[in-house]
């Protein structure tokens, strides 16, 4: 396993992340898996095993039971050098003040957190998606607060747009709060939207990048294939909508060049789809989930998976996003000026 640092922190992390939105099963989650404790800790125990050392939840998976089945598992007994993520911001109760990033609910919703892990302190507390209401100074301070009580290590964001994470890191350094070490966002071959602005800022600015459904819910791990119908047990047969498919002949297409790449190394379409992420220059770990052993054990095989030259630019070729504006005019007109952070974007362009 390999390990890199978390943007500009001293952390280092492994390039598999262990998900746990499986674990549970109440309400919305159950439609991703409904694990108990018991299979829980066999999952948890492969992952540590494997060199896995990032455990990742949010309170809004199961509504809390999610947390509380790692605490169960994890609790009182953490193995040394296991670390724990989690989020806030998702609704937690029926109140005014029971969603967003407000300082009330940030320091409220990080307690109930360490309280359901059974910790004294998480790890990488992130803020699970933006809040247009809270100001942003709020927000910051809160999660600087949390870090100088000792409650919190350090602190990222997930699913926030390019000007939200400028405007916050901005904010931190005026203040001198603590700046966000990390991103985590959706990305996968099929939904390549961050490399618009997402990837550029943490090659910019310093941030870790964790990807979360990089198998796109499933739908790039080739059990699900042009013109058959979803098969039952997967996510897309219970209903799951997440990520929207908006092109649906080059979905298929990116699959079946996942499968032809992964019969040719004898491996699984969904290992060739997270080792492309993994060599990826901005991602830092890629998170992994499942419903059974054999899931976790066939995406913890990816870590080892290197991709040559020629398998990346079949994958990159079959998936290359277009180039919206202003980016198409950029690489028109300065194509000869461009940094590092640009070429994370123009740099599968340029070599077409």
């Amino acid at each position: 396993m390999e390990y890199r640092l978390l943007g500009r922190s001293g952390l280092k992390i492994s390039t598999l992340t262990m998900g746990t939105m499986t674990f549970g099963g109440v309400g919305w989650a159950k439609t991703v898996g409904d694990l108990g404790v018991a299979e829980a800790r066999k999952m948890i125990d492969m992952c540590i095993d494997a060199g896995i050392n990032l455990i990742d939840t949010a309170n809004a998976y199961s509504s809390g039971e999610c947390e509380n089945i790692i605490g169960d598992v994890l609790g009182g007994k953490r193995p040394q050098g296991v670390l724990l993520a989690t989020k806030a911001r998702f609704s937690m109760g029926d109140g005014p003040n029971d969603q967003g990033l407000s300082r009330y609910h940030l320091i409220r919703e990080c307690e109930a957190s360490l309280k359901r892990l059974k910790t004294d302190v998480i790890d990488l507390y992130q803020v699970h998606e933006w809040d247009g209401q809270t100001p942003l100074e709020e927000t910051m301070e809160a999660l600087d607060t949390l870090i100088r009580q000792g409650k919190v290590r350090y602190v990222g964001c997930s699913n926030y747009s390019g000007w939200h994470i400028m405007k916050a890191l901005g904010i931190a350094n005026e203040h001198r709060y603590q700046r966000f070490v990390s991103q985590q966002i959706h990305y996968t071959l099929e939904a390549r939207d961050a490399e618009y602005e997402l990837l550029p800022i943490s090659i910019d600015q310093g941030l870790g990048v964790l990807v979360w459904s990089p198998l796109a819910g499933g739908l790039l791990s080739g059990k699900h294939r042009r013109n058959q119908a979803a098969p039952e047990g997967t996510r897309q047969f219970a209903g799951w909508t997440e990520p929207p498919i908006r092109d649906e002949n080059r979905l298929w297409n990116i699959v079946e060049t996942l499968v032809a790449i992964g019969d040719e190394r004898g491996v699984s379409a969904a290992q060739v789809a997270l080792a492309w992420l993994i060599g990826r220059k901005a991602v830092t770990s890629v998170i992994i989930g499942g419903r059974t052993e054999a899931q976790f054990r066939d995406n913890i095989a990816a870590a080892e998976l290197k991709l040559t030259d020629e398998e990346r630019k079949r994958l990159d070729t079959v998936s290359l996003p277009p180039v919206i504006y202003p980016y198409w005019h950029q690489l028109n007109t300065v194509s000869d000026r461009l940094g590092e952070a640009d070429l994370e974007l123009f740099g599968p362009h340029l070599q077409q």
